[in-house]
């Protein structure tokens, strides 16, 4: 099988009929990119999410992964059954690890029905793993979520950030439209060591306010696209020293492929663009991100 289509493991992903309006989404998954010269580590994804019509299981992603320079992944959790999966796949695989919790959005819908409470101590007891580096992705989600469960957001934020502090892990942030009100939070809490703003979606500004604190800032696909601007802005100000770079797959797969499944294996091409970004060769900006990750999330 070619490279180009090693996650598709003998399936053909097919176009389909987008439900809004007909038009084609070609579900194939994109070509491989050049191998990186220097290995790193995709530090957000989901392996168990269904993009189109194809199933990718974990050994196929980490095999087309390994292909091109990407020696392991980050499997994140966003409720209880998909943190639990992280958990298990990451103790079935020597080059996963894992990371759980409560999804800011499931968060409100979770306090609305009164389980809450409950999806959060389960977290924290997945969070025991030592398999389990992160507790994420957990903060603040103002595009999905309206004023009516904010409180709920910030109360799930609260407790995993006491999770992360307790249970000495990283702490993976989610922020869709919530600069603001994660600093705050942030600002006003106990935090753990290391601190994480997982597809990183701020400007300059937001940057900035990293930089001063060291918060790590993980840039995914998002930052190739073409109106991109502002992330641009920001990648260019980010101390390289806390810089990561996460796929967050089967989303955000990066220019020219947006729209198109995405995998691990897609990481080389956000991370040419990024050292393109920063003017540093490849090779060495390789180095300083596999660097990066294994100080926020230790050895596989």
């Amino acid at each position: 099988m070619e490279q180009a289509t090693a996650p598709e493991q003998g399936e053909r992903a097919r176009a389909t009929d987008n439900e809004k309006g007909g038009s084609q989404r070609n579900l194939h998954y994109p070509e491989a990119p050049e191998a990186l010269p220097v290995p790193v580590v995709d530090n957000h994804t989901h392996l168990d999410f269904l993009d189109g019509t194809v199933k990718v299981t974990a050994a196929d992603a980490l095999e087309a992964a390994a292909a091109v320079g990407v020696k392991g992944l980050i499997q994140v959790g966003c409720d209880v059954e998909s943190s639990e999966y992280a958990v298990q796949v990451a103790n079935e695989y020597s080059n996963i690890l894992a990371a759980v919790a409560i999804h800011p959005n499931d968060a409100a819908r979770l306090a609305q029905r009164g389980e809450l409470e409950g999806a959060i101590a389960r977290i924290e007891e997945l969070a025991s793993d030592p398999r389990v580096r992160a507790i994420g992705e957990t903060g603040l989600d103002y595009f999905r979520t309206g004023e009516e469960g904010r409180g709920a957001q910030e109360h799930s934020f609260r407790e995993h950030l006491r999770i992360a502090v307790e249970k000495g892990k990283a702490l993976q942030i989610h922020d869709r439209d919530a600069h603001e009100d994660v600093v705050r939070v942030l600002n006003d809490a106990q935090l753990p060591e290391k601190v994480v703003f997982h597809c990183f979606s701020g400007d300059a500004a937001l940057a900035r306010i990293c930089n001063d604190n060291g918060w790590y800032m993980s840039f995914s696909g998002t930052v190739t696209f073409k109106n991109s601007h502002d992330l641009r802005e920001a990648l260019a100000l980010a101390d390289p020293e806390l810089l990561l770079v996460e796929t967050d797959a089967p989303f955000l797969t990066p220019h020219p492929f947006r729209g198109r499944p995405n995998a691990s294996y897609m990481i080389p091409y956000t991370t040419r663009f990024m050292a393109e970004n920063k003017g540093i060769d490849l090779a060495e900006f390789c180095t300083r991100i596999d660097a990066n990750t294994r100080e926020v999330y230790g050895e596989f």
